[in-house]
């Protein structure tokens, strides 16, 4: 998830003032819960999918589909979906979602999905709302700025997306709608501490390179009533502790210049038990794949 150098300064600087003592923390971790922000992702789950699957990849391995189906506002989602050979049915599936700016098939994605293939996973990538095959417009992501609604939108749009993505792998024979887990790496961790509280079917959620707090980006205007009421319906502070009963995992780097660390324990210290937070002695941008992937894939063989 990036931010401007600006955007960065200040959130040190806001960091350094949250350590202080407990009443900053307690005024930092104030959310909008009084809002009935989870039943803004309320939606008719019997509009038709009008789904499409294409067959891109067959080895004696495994299997790569294309998929298309319908979301709600009419959007069209663009996904791939990888399934394991030789492997028994129903498949447990993992959705792996992307970061700000990239798309479902980008090389650390793509990492993760053939770890997770090899160990009998079945992966499911989607492109989060206006990224990769879903891209029109080339405005910058910027909750604060000019497009701040339309950046808000590419959150909560994606997270019906992903509700619409739980529906289409229940139609799905080969896969197993009880046994759905999620890993979303930085924006796709954001949007999926939102998605994971909103839906129970996921069993397993991992969210890598998130945090919560998002008014924290209006610098001297992160206090306002009107910076955490704009956040509200997107703020992972206000969804996360409904995760719980099921096992949450944060994957977190201890140097990260993007989401700082601050963030990512305001999060963890919201989510209720059980929980599990691991540091890496890493920047956002190089955490070693193999081992932060390698922590979810324990945790899915563990959990799921």
């Amino acid at each position: 998830m990036k931010f401007s150098k600006k955007k960065q300064i200040w959130l040190i600087v806001i960091t350094f003032i949250g350590l202080f003592g407990f009443a900053i923390f307690h005024f930092f971790s104030d959310t909008q819960e009084g809002l009935p922000v989870i039943k803004y992702y309320e939606y008719d789950q019997v509009i038709p999918l009008n789904d499409s699957v294409e067959v891109i990849i067959d080895t004696t391995s495994f299997k790569l589909l294309s998929v298309n189906y319908t979301s709600v506002n009419s959007r069209k989602v663009t996904a791939l979906l990888s399934l394991p050979k030789n492997v028994s049915s129903p498949l447990p599936v993992i959705i792996l979602m992307h970061g700000l700016g990239d798309h479902k098939s980008v090389d650390y994605v793509e990492f993760g999905n053939d770890l997770f293939l090899k160990n009998g996973y079945a992966v499911m990538r989607i492109d989060i709302s206006g990224h990769g095959d879903r891209k029109r417009e080339a405005f910058d992501f910027d909750l604060t700025g000019p497009y701040k609604y339309w950046s808000r939108s590419i959150i909560s749009q994606t997270v019906f997306d992903l509700r619409r993505t739980i529906d289409f792998i229940e139609t799905q024979k080969e896969l197993d709608p009880n046994r759905i887990g999620y890993y979303g790496i930085s924006l796709g961790g954001i949007i999926g501490a939102v998605f994971c509280g909103v839906d129970e079917r996921i069993k397993v959620p991992i969210v890598a390179l998130a945090g919560g707090q998002l008014n924290l980006l209006y610098e001297l205007d992160a206090f306002t009533k009107d910076a955490k009421d704009f956040v509200s319906i997107i703020e992972p502070l206000n969804f996360v502790s409904q995760i719980s009963p099921r096992p949450f995992l944060m994957l977190n780097a201890k140097n990260d210049e993007i989401v700082p660390p601050t963030m990512s324990k305001l999060l963890y210290n919201k989510a209720e038990e059980p929980k599990k937070i691991i540091w890496y002695n890493a920047k956002h941008r190089d955490a070693p794949l193999n081992i932060i992937y390698g922590d979810g894939l324990n945790w899915f063989n563990k959990n799921l």
